[in-house]
């Protein structure tokens, strides 16, 4: 029996981990107390790592079809296939007939961040999907909107702020999203402790909110016009303070001018708040000394997402919080390439082409995901246009993630090839002609390039695998590059070519840049000095020697003091090497703290004028609509649904694992009291629920937790589809909440998915 130590790879928080190995398995695991970020904090979904790694229904061969039935087939089998039958379409259809959709799991490994790109690149379509236009995409819009990069993405400084104001999130069951923060609700538990102010906005009493000082519950779908009111007031009031952020942002006239219609008595009715509550929570947020504002997927997943992210930041500037510590801060990660000297950039533009069929715009080189099935099923008008024919799917189940399912899974069954990157034959999954299943996480090595940009503290953590490959198995960072060789015309190149292209390529543009800790050097010595027992590694310890904390000169100018303050510099000495690489992390198995969050401004600012550009043009074009809905005051009676987290669950992947049934995670219809007798429902009987995109029966759960007029269903559910293999799920399927849409609500700027705050009507079923 041996210990080893693993990151969680289960959801945001990124906790560390100790597993217990006995016999190759895992067969426990508990909170690492020695991790730099996490110290200890575990979750059900961390203590279940043993249960999910071991699940019995993860596929451990690949699939092929054949004859209509999939069948066990061997690596060779299965990446022939795919070269022999995919090069053919892209020839005579053009790249565009290859669909790429990435699931939400992907960011959660080594092998999803790393070679995604490349695959794009080889496949050369602009047909790419993913679960950002379900979620988080809204924020980065706004964020390339008003920074000029779709990834500068502040994030509230937990630990030092005052004053927490939080809109459409509920951590402690979700752990967090685009602000990863192990033991995220002790860390809101400390805020109060130390005097500070949580004020929390949710039309559910979840468990977030009933730790908060104050809770607004307003109707769903309306947290755009609250903000636009909380902006409002600033001006009002003359409580505007932008600080030392004035030398670096414009646009503050222009923002005054643009929201004079909100006032609070103005969104009062259709918020259904009261004009006091709203007032007095723009003052209690100028007052505070240290305050962020902070907004997640109940005011990302709506109509007015891109708005409301966007106020989350102009609230931020106005108060002067942006960029200071105890209010909005960009993180730095050890693995974005060293900042560049402060100056203009390029800026973000949308819209540089447009869906095939409903004419949507691309946002951040994506397309909505809830068009994908009518790319798949609609004709086409002309030869060459386009539709997609063949599909691959990495780390995703759409059908039960996107907007009217029925109809996406017909259109998989319609296509002419489908290829998926999945351990489990899901809901999806199942139509495809050839499944790459990759190994337990306990298998495979782990690094969080994404979670990191996105941290509250600055960090960095290297995990190598805590158990080897087993037998038959295929690393999962092989299966992508051997996948990107079968679409690029190059089955059979040895799968290191991949990492070498990637290394070769990223240092050719390096050595080139004067702020580069390798300008001027010789690309093959500096991938010479490269460490690692794998192409993965090999470009991870590339991707931090280029970082930020990677060279001496951009420790003294790149932003990493926090580095020096917070113990990376003895980290540094000890590896020899006066920067951070593989070899230095690889000597520090519980990570190297980088210190706090640190003001960064201008440095990460890409916009055309170098400022923060406080109201953008795609903005300003959107608010004659936020306007409209003034008037969208609904009938008594009528009702909004939206959708709720369980901290036993993440999306759809963990319905299958045992110890995370049960419990609250059940997929019920939250009914408040009041409407519960107004429409004759009865706590535990079939409730029928009906929308744009069809109908649904689910239990009722009669519960004051969520307020009047509002009803909860969870997504992720509905595992009730034959030809899956997920046998605990498919014993309590549940139904799919977004079936209830299909798929016409979006958010114009962003194209995600309206998934919160839409009208259903609820009845009994007699």
């Amino acid at each position: 029996m041996s210990t080893a130590l693993r990151i969680c790879p289960l959801c945001e928080a990124t906790c560390g981990l100790t597993l217990t190995i006995d016999g190759g398995r895992v067969t426990a695991a508990r909170g690492d107390r020695d991790d730099v970020f996490s110290q200890g904090f575990i979750c059900p979904k961390g203590a279940a790592f043993p249960e999910v790694d071991a699940d019995p229904d993860r596929l451990t061969r690949p699939l092929v079809r054949e004859n209509g039935a999939l069948r066990e087939a061997t690596w060779e089998e299965a990446f022939a296939l795919v070269a022999a039958r995919i090069r053919p379409l892209i020839e005579q259809h053009g790249p565009n007939a290859v669909g790429l959709v990435l699931g939400n799991p992907n960011v959660h490994t080594v092998a999803g961040a790393l070679y995604p790109p490349l695959l794009i690149g080889a496949l050369r379509t602009r047909s790419l999907f993913t679960a950002s236009t379900l979620d988080q995409m809204p924020k980065h819009v706004s964020s390339g909107l008003l920074f000029g990069d779709a990834f500068a993405i502040p994030v509230p400084d937990l630990d030092r702020t005052d004053h927490l104001l939080m809109l459409g999130a509920n951590p402690l069951d979700s752990n967090g999203s685009l602000c990863t923060a192990p033991d995220f609700p002790g860390r809101l538990k400390a805020l109060r402790r130390r005097g500070g102010t949580l004020t929390v906005v949710d039309p559910r009493r979840t468990r977030t909110a009933r730790l908060a000082d104050r809770h607004l519950a307003p109707r769903p779908g309306t947290d755009a016009l609250l903000l636009a009111a909380l902006v409002h007031t600033l001006f009002a009031e003359d409580l505007v303070r932008l600080g030392p952020l004035a030398d670096h942002v414009e646009g503050v006239e222009e923002v005054r001018h643009a929201v004079r219609d909100f006032s609070p008595e103005a969104v009062a009715a259709a918020c259904d708040l009261t004009a006091d509550a709203i007032r007095t929570t723009a003052r209690e947020l100028a007052a505070a000394e240290a305050a962020a504002v902070y907004g997640r997927m109940g005011s990302s997943t709506v109509a007015y997402g891109t708005l409301a992210n966007w106020l989350v930041d102009v609230l931020n500037v106005l108060t002067g919080n942006l960029d200071r510590p105890g209010g909005a801060l960009f993180p730095l990660s050890a693995t974005v390439p060293a900042p560049r000297p402060a100056g203009p950039g390029r800026g973000f533009a949308l819209g540089r082409w447009t869906s095939r069929v409903s004419g949507h715009p691309e946002a951040k080189g994506e397309l909505p995901l809830a068009a994908l099935a009518e790319e798949i099923d609609t004709p086409e008008r002309a030869p060459g246009e386009g539709r997609i024919r063949a599909l691959i799917t990495v780390a995703a189940n759409p059908v039960l993630s996107a907007p009217d399912g029925r109809r996406l899974d017909a259109a998989l069954g319609s296509l002419d090839l489908m290829v998926a990157v999945d351990p489990y034959l899901n809901e999806t999954t199942r139509h495809a002609d050839v499944v790459l299943p990759p190994p337990p996480p306990s298998q495979s090595a782990h690094f969080d390039f994404a979670f990191n940009q996105f941290a509250v503290r600055n960090q960095v953590r290297y995990t190598p695998a805590a158990v080897p490959l087993a037998e038959g198995r295929m690393d999962e960072c092989e299966i992508h590059a051997r996948l990107i060789l079968a679409v690029s015309g190059m089955h059979g190149a040895p799968p290191s070519a991949v990492d070498d292209l990637a290394i070769d390529t990223t240092l050719a543009k390096a050595v080139t840049q004067e702020h580069s800790p390798v300008y001027g050097q010789d690309p093959k010595a500096v991938a010479a000095r490269l460490t690692g027992a794998t192409g993965p590694e090999r470009r991870l310890d590339l991707m931090l020697r280029l970082g930020p904390y990677g060279g001496s000169r951009d420790a003294r100018d790149g932003g990493s003091r926090g580095a020096r303050d917070g113990g990376f510099r003895d980290a540094a000495d000890g590896g020899g090497s006066g920067g951070l690489t593989l070899d230095v992390l690889r000597a520090a198995p519980h990570g190297i703290d980088l210190g706090p969050l640190r003001p960064r401004l201008p440095g990460p600012l890409k916009t055309r004028s170098g400022r923060v550009e406080l109201l953008p043009a795609p903005i300003a074009a959107d608010l004659p609509r936020l306007r409209a809905a003034l008037r969208d005051v609904p009938e008594p009676g009528t009702l909004r649904l939206v959708g709720r987290r369980h901290l036993r669950s993440n999306n759809s992947w963990l319905h299958n694992i045992p110890a995370l049934t049960g419990g609250s995670n059940r997929c019920t219809l939250q009914v408040h009291p009041e409407d519960a007798e107004r429409l004759g429902l009865t706590a535990g009987a079939p409730a029928r629920i009906t929308g744009e995109g069809g109908e649904l029966t689910a239990e009722t759960e009669i519960t004051d937790t969520v307020r009047p007029g509002v009803v909860s269903l969870p997504h992720g559910w509905g595992h009730d589809r034959p030809g899956t293999r997920t046998t605990v799920a498919a014993a309590r399927p549940g139904v799919n909440v977004n079936q209830l849409l299909d798929g016409s609500r979006l958010d114009p700027l962003s194209g995600t998915a309206v998934l919160n705050g839409f009208p259903v009507r609820v009845s009994p079923v007699l």
